[in-house]
């Protein structure tokens, strides 16, 4: 029993302490790698003690062969300054994904590791909000990027669907879904925006959410904005200033990092220029195009996942989504409640979107909601199985 509790903290906190990352960061340089460092230490003591292994699942697969990319093209491209550093950012992902879905799946309630998530996330959300009161003209609080705040933020708010919402909770969750979308517009980002309209469309289009609710949230937070707008006329002005100049620069040097991608990509298609290799080889590859710029992300998960991987590497990855979607449609076909599948199908329709105009590889929510969506499937497996034994 003490074990389970204690998988069971450790998982959420795990999750939850995801997008607060830059705070724990002020406080020690290795103290956001304390709490999963903890769950995989603790999850393989239990293994030993219980004497098994996690049930089989294609995700192993997928995982196994990505590790297996990693550790060729990193040989490969031993030599490159960034490397090794990119290499030990890559494991910890593939190892909490396997530790997430196997105790999620037995230990730990999905439902709670989905509260969690939004629990951490409103807490970015508030200091970022806290961050523009203090001056900043655009929400990031916890982290450095205001675009990462608002990939962190829009991947948690379709997970308040398969939150409960008998009696007060209804409240609760409005005051939450507000914060999130309060703190995610308080970004500017374009791209968070539309990673939020293509997975609220996803939960209108499988009947996860009606239609009546979104308009009345869409109203509620119009007027909300309206309000604030009316009190903030020329702090949000100058944000609004900042964010044009800056979303004008940042289209022209995307497209010159996403050409650089591409370019990395013809020239070292199997198995890439290596993890880190895109922030290495981006003045080459890019003709010096920005001479104030020589070493950035690429701006986009798949390009920059593909150039340093290969296609290989990037296939195993795109695996690696298409296993936790197929797992949560398969649980949507043998669960009565259909509200957690659907969430994180959203959820993850939402950092896919997202990833498209950001480098988020290096972030929790991919890979926490593929290991959920793969434990609620066993978990509906089982569920299914134990009904067909008791008729």
């Amino acid at each position: 029993m003490g074990l389970t509790v204690l998988l069971r903290v450790l998982a959420c906190a795990t999750v939850a302490l995801a997008p607060l990352e830059g705070y724990l960061l002020r406080v020690h340089g290795q103290s956001a790698k304390v709490v999963p460092a903890a769950l995989i230490v603790v999850w393989v003591f239990s293994l030993v003690k219980q004497r098994r292994l996690p049930a089989p699942h294609p995700l192993h697969l997928v995982v196994a062969l990505l590790a297996v990319v990693l550790l060729a093209t990193s040989a490969v491209h031993l030599a490159e300054p960034f490397t090794l550093e990119y290499l030990v950012r890559w494991v910890p992902f593939l190892v909490v994904t396997v530790v997430l879905a196997d105790v999620a799946a037995r230990e730990v309630p999905v439902r709670a590791l989905l509260a969690a998530t939004v629990a951490g996330a409103v807490v970015a959300a508030a200091g970022g909000l806290l961050s523009v009161v203090s001056g900043e003209l655009r929400a990031a609080g916890p982290l450095e990027d205001p675009n990462d705040l608002a990939f962190f933020l829009v991947a948690a708010l379709p997970l308040l669907v398969a939150l409960p919402t008998g009696g007060r909770s209804r409240i609760v969750l409005l005051l939450l879904g507000a914060v999130l979308v309060a703190g995610a517009a308080a970004t500017f980002s374009r791209g968070g925006g539309l990673a939020l309209a293509c997975a609220l469309l996803w939960l209108i289009a499988r009947r996860g959410l009606p239609v009546r609710a979104v308009v009345v949230a869409a109203a509620v937070t119009g007027l909300a904005a309206l309000v604030f707008a009316s009190a903030a006329q020329a702090g949000l002005a100058r944000a609004l200033q900042e964010k044009s100049h800056i979303a004008g620069t940042n289209a022209d040097t995307r497209m010159l990092r996403w050409q650089a991608a591409a370019r990395m990509l013809a020239d070292h298609p199997l198995l890439g220029v290596g993890p880190g290799g895109f922030r290495q080889q981006y003045a080459a590859a890019g003709h010096n195009a920005e001479i104030d710029e020589q070493t950035p992300v690429a701006h986009t998960l798949f390009l920059e996942v593909a150039a340093e991987l290969g296609v290989t590497g990037f296939a195993l990855l795109a695996g690696l989504v298409a296993v936790g979607f197929l797992a949560s449609e398969r649980a949507l076909r043998v669960v009565a409640d259909r509200r957690e599948a659907l969430a994180l199908q959203a959820a993850l329709i939402a950092v896919l979107v997202a990833s498209i105009f950001l480098s988020e590889q290096y972030y929790l929510p991919l890979w926490s909601l593929v290991a959920l969506a793969v434990a609620v499937e066993r978990r509906a497996r089982e569920e299914s199985g134990r009904c067909a034994s008791c008729t």
